[in-house]
């Protein structure tokens, strides 16, 4: 790489994990490419993105972003995302289906994470999940009230 395309990736990570909520960072040695690409298509569906990153240049990114606390070492792929629980979902869930990726630590709101807490973001219920879960407790009320309506209904018809 040449000092110039170092600063274009630096300038882009910096943006990137500034502007984002989770940074999970992943041992990947050993993935093959077909596992790489299985892996981003899983990240896209999450909209996280996934990226190999030399860990220099890593650093300064991180650096940039504010995001200190976290040595890098070997081989490392990143996974980042507005979303908390999303980023790490992906990586936890690719790591259970692929050996050869393992979760190092990360950053969860700019915050230093180990593996053990990435993994326990991992187990929360997605966004969408919530949003589902808040629309049925508002819904509640309103369907016992239905039903409510409808007995009392059929107990008319079947006394008239």
């Amino acid at each position: 790489m040449t000092r110039a395309e170092k600063t274009e990736v630096v300038n882009y990570l910096t943006g990137e994990f500034g502007s984002v909520a989770a940074v999970v960072i992943c041992d990947y040695n050993g993935l093959g490419v077909a596992d790489l690409e299985e892996l981003r298509g899983m990240a896209r569906q999450s909209d996280a993105k996934v990226q190999v990153v030399k860990n220099t240049l890593a650093n300064i990114a991180l650096a940039n972003a504010d995001m200190t606390g976290v040595e890098l070492k070997d081989m490392n792929i990143f996974i980042w995302s507005d979303d908390v629980i999303g980023a790490a979902k992906v990586a936890a869930d690719f790591a259970k289906k692929n050996d050869k990726l393992s979760i190092k630590a990360g950053y969860l709101d700019k915050e230093p994470a180990d593996k053990a807490k990435i993994e326990a973001f991992a187990k929360l219920p997605g966004r969408n999940e919530l949003l589902g879960m808040l629309a049925a407790t508002w819904m509640a009320p309103l369907t016992n009230f239905t039903i409510g309506l409808d007995a009392l209904r059929k107990k008319r018809e079947e006394e008239a």
